[in-house]
């Protein structure tokens, strides 16, 4: 009795393989998605304007804040007029998170008639440099930046208009 079950369940095995032949391989169809977002893109509203003034015998910084708060140290006299931090126009995809880096050395701005300079440092912005920063649901942001200006005295700094530009990158994590 045991030899007939035996061949019986041999019986069944090989049945069993023969209808469902064993395979070396299996085919399966994975699925893949992708969703297509809001570009990032950049917009400056306000340049940013270290305003007026005279640097007299020692020369100092003129900064301006993120806010647009002004202030000198040194010999640097403000004058009136007007003066801001630059502002950004950033939009986007609603809740995703982009970063802020900002120039990593000092600019040169050049007196447009006699070529002598002056440097900007100290960049900071609003919301702060780095990762991170949430694109609000309206899909909007705006960027205040400011910096210090180093100004020479008279003779390095003569009275002109002083120009340059930055670099500034916005980009999605």
């Amino acid at each position: 009795m045991k030899t007939f079950t035996f061949q019986v369940i041999v019986l069944a095995v090989v049945s069993f393989l023969a209808m469902n032949k064993l395979q070396a391989q299996v085919r399966v169809t994975g699925h893949v998605s992708a969703e297509v977002i809001t570009s990032l893109a950049a917009m400056e509203t306000a340049q940013l304007n270290f305003g007026r003034f005279a640097p007299q015998s020692a020369g100092g910084q003129v900064t301006i804040t993120p806010q647009g708060t002004q202030s000198a140290t040194g010999t640097i006299a403000l004058g009136s007029g007007t003066h801001n931090a630059a502002s950004f126009y950033i939009s986007g995809e609603s809740g995703a998170l982009f970063s802020i880096t900002l120039p990593n050395g000092p600019v040169t701005l050049t007196n447009t008639t006699n070529s002598k300079t002056m440097v900007v440092t100290n960049w900071i912005s609003l919301p702060s440099q780095g990762m991170g920063i949430v694109i609000p649901d309206r899909g909007s942001q705006v960027v205040l930046v400011g910096a210090s200006l180093v100004a020479g005295t008279n003779n390095d700094n003569p009275v002109g208009i002083y120009t340059g530009t930055y670099s500034i990158t916005f980009s999605y994590n």
